[in-house]
C-alpha cells in the first residue's frame, strides 16, 4: 500500500508538472506518454494471432501527434497533417514483408491501437488550446475530475457497494460505486469552477458527467480487452498499479467527448 501510494503521489506530480511548466513540456509529454501507451496496448497482443506491426504503428501515431501537435505549439499549417496518409499506405506496404499467419488482423490492430490511444491522448492535448491560446485549466480540470470519479467510486463501492455494475468484466465495480464517483466529481466541478474561469459553473458540470460516465466505460473497456487476453495490468512501469495504459483508460473514451462538447459550446 505505501509503494501504491508514492507511486501515485510521483504520478500526479510529473503529470501536474508537465501542466504548469508550459505548452512545449505539455506537448512533448503528452506525445511520448501516448507512445508509450499505444506501446502497452501492442504489448497486451502477445501470444495472440493479432499481431500488430509496433515499429510502424509508433511512426504512425509519432508522426502524427507531432505534426498535429506542431499545429498549435509552432503554428505549422494545418494541410501538412496530410503527410499521415503516405505512413498510412506504409503500414500496408511493410505488412507485405512480415510473415503473419494473419495480415490483415495485423494491419486492423496497428491501426486500432493509433484509434484507441493515440487520437483520445491528442484531443486531450486540445483541450489545452480549445479557447484559442494555451491555458492548463481545461486539462488539469479534466484530470482532477478524472480523479476524483476514480476516488469516489472505489471509496463509495468498497463500503457501500452491493450492486454489480459489470460483473462479467469488472467484478469490482457496483452502481453505488458509480453514483460516488459522479457525486464526487459534480463536486471537484463545482470548486474548480470557482477558480477556474475557463467555462461556467453548468459547462463544468456536463464535462463533469461526461467524464464520469464515459470515463467508467473507459476502464471497463479496457478491462475488457485485458480479460479477453488474460492479462491482468498493461504494464509494469508503475509499481502497484500496473502500467500507464492502466491509469489512463478512462481518459481514452472521455477525452474525445468531453473535446466534442466543448467544440460545441465555445
Amino acid at each position: 500500500m505505501r509503494v501504491r501510494a508514492i507511486t501515485a503521489l510521483f504520478f500526479v506530480i510529473v503529470l501536474l508538472a508537465s501542466l504548469l511548466l508550459g505548452k512545449y513540456t505539455f506537448g512533448l509529454f503528452f506525445i511520448v506518454l501516448s507512445i508509450w501507451c499505444l506501446n502497452e496496448f501492442y504489448r497486451l497482443l502477445r501470444g495472440s494471432d493479432a499481431r500488430p506491426n509496433r515499429i510502424m504503428g509508433s511512426l504512425l501515431g509519432l508522426f502524427a501527434f507531432g505534426l498535429y501537435a506542431a499545429h498549435y505549439l509552432f503554428g505549422l499549417p494545418q494541410r501538412y497533417a496530410l503527410l499521415c496518409i503516405p505512413c498510412v499506405v506504409l503500414v500496408f506496404i511493410a505488412e507485405l514483408y512480415r510473415k503473419q499467419l494473419k495480415p490483415f488482423t495485423g494491419v486492423a490492430y496497428t491501426f486500432l491501437g493509433f484509434i484507441y490511444v493515440v487520437l483520445p491522448f491528442a484531443f486531450f492535448f486540445t483541450l489545452a488550446f480549445v479557447t484559442g491560446s494555451y491555458t492548463e485549466q481545461l486539462p488539469l480540470g479534466f484530470m482532477l475530475i478524472l480523479w476524483g470519479n476514480d476516488t469516489g467510486a472505489y471509496l463509495v463501492g468498497k463500503y457501500t457497494g452491493r450492486h454489480k455494475l459489470f460483473e462479467r468484466v469488472s467484478p469490482k465495480k457496483t452502481w453505488e460505486g458509480l453514483a460516488g464517483g459522479i457525486l464526487l466529481a459534480l463536486l471537484i466541478a463545482w470548486i474548480i469552477s470557482r477558480y477556474f474561469m475557463v467555462l461556467n459553473g453548468w459547462q463544468w458540470a456536463v464535462v463533469a458527467l461526461i467524464i464520469a460516465f464515459f470515463g467508467t466505460f473507459g476502464d471497463l473497456v479496457e478491462s475488457l480487452f485485458k480479460r479477453s487476453q488474460k492479462i491482468k495490468d498493461s504494464g509494469a512501469i508503475l509499481p502497484g498499479h500496473g502500467g500507464l495504459l492502466d491509469r489512463f483508460d478512462g481518459l481514452l473514451l472521455a477525452a474525445p467527448v468531453v473535446f466534442v462538447f466543448l467544440k460545441l459550446i465555445l
